[in-house]
């Protein structure tokens, strides 16, 4: 069964910046090259959004809302990809969860979550 295990989160003042990391485990180099992975993110009461994902050759999409301030990136040697998340603001606060998807209809696997509080 694969494994997303995510870490980087916690609490940041308004303005300041944090870098979210997500590694897979238990999938060989080629399987994870096929998938396109991403962030998500959810506040109670909301929906889960995308915020940002990135496949095989490096093409990133991102969310009106992450666009200029947040940055993703993949290191597909390590089965590992990054958030860097710049300019944080008071609405960037929520549960972000790492994710992997080989399709465009559902994603396959996800992380169990990881908080991020912005206090201004």
């Amino acid at each position: 069964q694969v494994q997303l295990v995510e870490s980087g989160g916690g609490l940041v003042q308004a303005g300041g910046s944090l870098r979210l990391s997500c590694t897979a485990s238990r999938m060989i180099t080629s399987v994870f090259n096929s998938y396109v992975v991403g962030w998500y993110r959810q506040v109670p009461g909301k929906q889960r959004e995308l915020v940002a994902n990135i496949a095989l050759g490096g093409h990133a999409s991102y969310a009106d809302s992450a666009k200029g301030r947040f940055a993703i990136s993949r290191d597909n040697s390590k089965k590992k990809w990054l958030l860097q998340m710049n300019s944080l603001k008071d609405e960037d606060t929520a549960v972000y969860y790492c994710s992997m998807a080989q399709g465009t209809d559902k994603v396959d696997h996800w992380g169990k979550g990881i908080p991020v509080t912005v206090s201004s």
